[in-house]
């Protein structure tokens, strides 16, 4: 099945079956070993294997490190004796963050001295089963003031620590923002033209249109995707050039592509890696989290670089800089909720709040905007500022402010925390999170609310409260979907939607000692006080279960990963078992629940916008609830349902997480894709299509978020199977 348009699927970049005859498709890559004079400009530091001195890094191995092992690090530590908790108290705040990006700055500046590479393990950990040596202490600034730009040439202690560094954690912020920027792309065109690994150590990545290529060092090979890269050099170019950074790689990808979108790529990976760049200096300024903060949005704050296969994960069009000062959840942002008051003719609303009684949308807002004066025969509706603002300039709400029809009230009431999604706000000890309209373009999409979404989050408040949900928590009592049963929303007079005048209602199930973390959140790299280098949760959590335990870190990522697959995964399994109901759980919309220790103990799913109903249950969905689907469009064919299911659970999902375990050097990839292998196996039997569907085939259906943003689609708007460019990947599961 092949959902997407041959024209959209297939088009220049895209991946041909490999083994299949005909002309190499662009971005063929071709096996070599770069010599380190054509590799490295002078000064950069970007080959792990050759450190700048002959002392050799904290982490070097005993032999020269191999890029066609299977699934292992390049760097990979030696066996180290029993695990060792981290002692390295240096505070983060001590390490120079270099010059802040600011307006004016060349967001894709290349590096002046290169990125350096990664051999320090990111999770401070080792594949072999003990937590990893504590890191080097992050470089010191220079004392007179010198930018970290003119760091002191080659071969000085400064450049012997920068040779142990993973690129992100560079001590210039921009550096770090542009190696994360430059290895997203490279990971997405990597996976989107399906390359295979090369035979040594360096991918040699041609672009025919332009007569270049890229000679980009591996650090690390995933066989899910999550790849490790090195700063990408242009084949021939001068023994000290400089690397090619984000935006450089971003030119080469759309002319190679020939799309439209190509000049549009450009501009928004320059804005990812500014807007990266400004978080990851704030975050090591204030590593701490600000008071009052509970540990779900703790959680939710801490996504630092975004999503590792997107080209633009942290591009926000049309924010200014103040407005991202005061918005993104990654610096802490915070704000009161702004007021409108619509005559009450206008409002549309439903609500199915059952948690301590039935109330209305209007109920659960009056004591947010207590104190509030409202005009006679009105509501109170509350909107983000950034939209409130836009939305006055819009003609259709114009009319209705000249008419008397709606009131702009202003801001209003007690501040609100945007998490993760930006829109969606939260406020500690709150009854609801409010997920707001914003028309800013987030990665691909303006992330206004639709009508039939705000249909659907109530929809499937009230099936599962038929007694589906009974029936689920009475075989899977920790997991739960963050229901979204009220909204509120305004028409004109003509009964025409007023788009992006509305908002969805969610419960807050989380109190302040509920340790819910989103996947995204949890295998996020970020700082963190009293430690010199990022590091994700997850990788915390295992070297604190390693060391309280005594276990090998192998040991303790392959069980970690079995009770997450138990207590996340199979109930996600049994409901499109049992309900035909598929939840499009990526993993920025499943939350894992810890205990004290960090194990999973249950999961929760969140998003009004990502249900499929599937076609081939519907007389069963039509008698749990009549009517279903009349207004929320939500039955979508059994093909493109298993298409969109195997990529959100499977590869974002799970796929996803290994890679993450295997990258920050936890755990052997093909340990983990064993472990997932033998769960499928027994889980089949559950009567969902998933298990099979990712065993059986030998190729999957991937979504191509790369090629998504060249063909300028927004992926909220349109046909369900025609949103998004999906493209064919080797299945890693496929034995």
């Amino acid at each position: 099945m092949n959902p997407t348009p041959a024209s959209e699927a297939d088009g220049p970049g895209t991946p041909q079956h490999r083994g299949q005859d005909g002309p190499a498709a662009p971005g063929t890559v071709e096996a070599t070993t770069v010599p380190r004079q054509k590799a490295l400009a002078d000064g950069d530091l970007s080959d792990p294997a050759h450190p700048a001195t002959d002392e050799a890094p904290a982490h070097a191995p005993t032999t020269p490190p191999r890029a066609d092992a299977p699934d292992t690090p390049a760097h990979a530590p030696t066996e180290p004796g029993a695990p060792q908790a981290p002692t390295d108290g240096t505070p983060a705040d001590t390490a120079p963050t270099g010059a802040a990006p600011t307006d004016t700055a060349s967001a894709g500046a290349t590096p002046a001295d290169g990125t350096p590479a990664d051999t320090a393990s990111t999770g401070a950990t080792s594949a072999a089963g003990s937590p990893s040596p504590p890191a080097p202490r992050a470089p010191q600034a220079p004392a007179d003031g010198t930018p970290t730009d003119t760091a002191p040439a080659t071969g000085s202690p400064y450049d012997e620590l920068l040779a142990t560094q993973d690129p992100l954690d560079h001590p210039d912020p921009l550096r770090a923002a542009d190696a994360a920027g430059t290895e997203s792309l490279l990971r997405c065109w990597t996976r989107e033209n399906d390359l295979p690994r090369p035979d040594g150590d360096t991918l040699r990545v041609a672009f025919p249109a332009t007569g270049t290529a890229l000679l980009v060092p591996v650090h690390y090979w995933s066989a899910t995707g999550a790849h490790r890269f090195g700063a990408p050099v242009l084949e021939g170019a001068p023994e000290k050039a400089p690397p090619a950074d984000a935006v450089t790689v971003a030119v080469l990808i759309g002319r190679e592509a020939d799309r439209n979108g190509s000049a549009e790529l450009v501009a928004r990976v320059a804005d990812s890696v500014r807007h990266t760049a400004g978080f990851v200096e704030q975050r090591r300024r204030h590593p701490a989290e600000p008071a009052g903060a509970d540990l779900f949005l703790t959680a939710e704050q801490s996504l630092l670089l975004g999503h590792p296969l997107h080209p633009t994960p942290k591009s926000r069009e049309g924010l200014s800089e103040a407005e991202s000062r005061r918005y993104s959840p990654e610096l802490h942002g915070s704000f009161p909720l702004h007021w409108f008051a619509v005559d009450r003719t206008l409002t549309a609303t439903d609500s199915a709040w059952s948690d301590g009684g039935p109330a209305s949308a209007e109920e659960l807002l009056a004591p947010h905007r207590d104190g509030l004066r409202l005009p006679p025969g009105t509501v109170a509706v509350p909107l983000h500022p950034w939209q409130a603002a836009d939305l006055l300039g819009r003609p259709q709400v114009a009319a209705l402010q000249e008419t008397g029809l709606l009131h702009d009230l202003g801001p209003h009431g007690e501040h609100w925390h945007p998490t993760s999604s930006i829109r969606t706000v939260h406020r500690p000890g709150a009854r609801v999170m409010l997920k707001l309209s914003l028309g800013v373009r987030i990665t691909n999409s303006r992330r206004e609310n639709l009508r039939k979404e705000l249909h659907r989050g109530v929809e499937v408040h009230r099936l599962l409260t038929t007694g589906l949900a009974d029936s689920w928590q009475r075989v899977h009592p920790g997991f739960d979907i963050v229901r979204d049963p009220a909204w509120l929303a305004v028409d004109d007079p003509e009964g025409t939607p007023v788009t992006g005048l509305d908002v969805m209602l969610r419960q807050n199930p989380f109190g302040p000692g509920d340790d819910a973390v989103c996947i995204a959140g949890l295998t996020a790299q970020r700082p963190r006080p009293g430690q010199p280098l990022m590091r994700s949760r997850l990788a915390e959590a295992v070297a604190a279960l390693a060391v309280r335990t005594g276990r090998p870190v192998a040991d303790i990522s392959a069980e970690w990963f079995r009770r997450y697959l138990d207590r996340v995964v199979r109930p996600v399994l049994w409901l499109d078992a049992h309900a035909g109901v598929a939840l499009e759980a990526h993993q920025q919309n499943t939350l894992v629940l810890l205990d004290p220790d960090g194990w999973p103990v249950g999961g929760r799913y969140r998003d009004n916008q990502g249900y499929y109903f599937r076609e081939s249950r519907r007389d069963e969905l039509e008698r749990r609830l009549p009517g279903i689907s009349t207004v929320s469009d939500t039955f979508v064919s059994d093909p493109v349902t298993d298409e969109r299911f195997a990529y959100y659970l499977g590869i974002n999902n799970v796929l996803g997480l290994i890679g993450a375990f295997g990258a920050q050097r936890l755990a052997d990839e093909q340990a983990l894709l064993a472990v997932l292998r033998q769960f499928l196996t027994e889980t089949a039997e559950l009567g969902s299509p998933l298990p099979a569907y990712l065993l059986q085939n030998r190729r999957l259906r991937c979504k191509a978020n790369l090629l998504t943003r060249l063909h300028g689609l927004d992926e909220l708007v349109g046909p369900v199977d025609t949103q998004s460019v999906y493209v064919s990947i080797a299945n890693p599961l496929y034995a």
